[in-house]
């Protein structure tokens, strides 16, 4: 009897003290440019600092392999008349997935066999703004503004071979004028079976959903709100619980008003951080992996500042202008940019 106490005061003794992740000072980073001429890229997709993927404002598909030494770029065309504009990428274990801004929306699934539409919508306020897939690999949400009072949400549990849009009477209402922002496909945030929406313009509002997207809740945040480009531009989760929201106003960059707020409660309240400090407007935030919530980078066309308190107080470490990031590990990530892809190395 004695021994087994023993052995649980030597493991409570080691666990408390496990020292809590130490974050870094980032005063640098490298950079490397790859050029994409005649496209503006807001969606990127990738699984390592070798390979990424991205759908561009040309119909263009691109994707290199290894390391941006190389680019294939495949471009799609609608009856031989209509460019579709991508702002959202996505894959599964059935393909990647494309999917069109404007009217009609299109969603393509790609495959090295294969490209199809595998769904269509026309309206005249059709403009769908991001997607993404859950981790299980079947279930899969596209966004789009609304085109009645209510956002547009699709949904698949097939791994994307079709998709079913959710009807009004499923989802919160809207204020006159909310909407959604296109900006770096990162305005949906998932983990696990929950998944988060973020919207602007007349409100800055928080939709959420624990079972795959079927059933919806809306929360109020104070992110600056009530004008046209106003809003939340993007939103990242670590856990179900903690997450950040950036944005601000894109018609006014250089405020930093309101425009950063953190959740420790899954998206139910928010609180504004860094008020009145930089960053400004950005459009895209997201966690370094593997920081326990601590290392943030968040891009815009105003440049990249990173935070190394969970989002209370940054710096800015380039000035070069980017419209979303996504991390790979913890000391590489891509950028993508008005004719352009980055691959960004921390020191």
């Amino acid at each position: 009897m004695k021994r087994f106490s023993l052995l649980i005061l030597v493991a409570l003794i080691s666990f408390s003290c496990k020292k809590e992740y130490q974050s870094r000072a980032i005063n640098s980073i490298k950079i490397t440019e790859f050029k994409q001429d005649s496209t503006s890229i807001r969606a990127i997709l990738s699984s390592s600092s070798d390979k990424l993927l991205f759908a561009g404002s040309k119909g263009d598909i691109g994707m290199t392999e290894d390391g941006g030494k190389s680019w294939g770029i495949k471009y799609l065309k609608y009856n031989d008349s209509i460019i579709p504009h991508f702002r959202s990428i996505a894959a599964s274990d059935k393909g990647i997935f494309a999917l069109s801004v404007g009217n009609p929306g299109l969603l393509y699934k790609i495959t090295s066999n294969d490209t199809k539409i595998v769904y269509k919508e026309a309206h005249e306020k059709v403009f769908y703004d991001s997607m993404k897939f859950f981790s299980d690999g079947k279930h899969g949400i596209a966004v789009g503004d609304p085109t009645e009072n209510c956002p547009s949400i699709i949904l698949t549990s097939d791994g994307g071979n079709s998709w079913t849009k959710l009807p009004c009477s499923q989802l919160p209402k809207f204020n006159k004028d909310e909407a959604f922002f296109a900006a770096s496909n990162t305005n949906i945030a998932i983990a696990n079976k929950t998944v988060w929406i973020a919207s602007g313009g007349s409100k800055a509002r928080i939709l959420k959903s624990t079972d795959y997207g079927n059933t919806w809740k809306i929360y109020d945040t104070p992110i600056v709100q009530g004008d046209g480009p106003q809003g939340i531009y993007s939103i990242d989760f670590y856990d179900e619980n903690h997450g950040i929201a950036i944005g601000g106003n894109y018609a006014k960059p250089n405020d930093n008003c309101a425009n950063k707020a953190i959740t420790t409660d899954g998206g139910k309240t928010w609180k504004i951080v860094a008020d009145n400090q930089n960053p400004n407007y950005k459009s895209c935030v997201q966690y370094v992996p593997n920081t326990n919530g601590k290392e943030v980078f968040a891009v815009g066309k105003t440049g990249i500042s990173f935070s190394n308190d969970g989002g209370h107080t940054w710096d800015e470490v380039s000035n070069d202008s980017y419209y979303a990031i996504q991390f790979v590990d913890s000391n590489s990530a891509w950028l993508s940019g008005h004719q352009k892809i980055g691959k960004l190395t921390l020191k």
